[in-house]
């Protein structure tokens, strides 16, 4: 395999991982953001969540930013298996 190609899917693979994981602890109130390891998970997320949320716009209340950004991830990683497999 393509030495990019598996640096890609790793980010990519990461990139979802921390995604599920912040959309599962997202339902717990209780989480104190402000703690480790909560705080390193919210860095990451925030930023790469925040250009989505200014074009998608929250319906009925409810964020689809990381249902946006999971469709985008897989985009990307399948238009990356389309050029750089052989």
């Amino acid at each position: 395999m393509n030495p990019v190609l598996q640096i890609i899917d790793g980010v990519v693979s990461l990139i979802s991982m921390s995604l599920f994981v912040w959309c599962l602890l997202s339902w717990f109130p209780n989480i104190n953001w402000q703690q480790q390891p909560f705080v390193t998970l919210n860095r990451i997320m925030r930023p790469i969540l925040a250009p989505i949320q200014k074009v998608v716009p929250p319906i009925g209340g409810m964020d689809l930013s990381p249902i946006v950004l999971w469709m985008l991830l897989n985009v990307v990683g399948n238009f990356a298996h389309m050029l750089l497999s052989h």
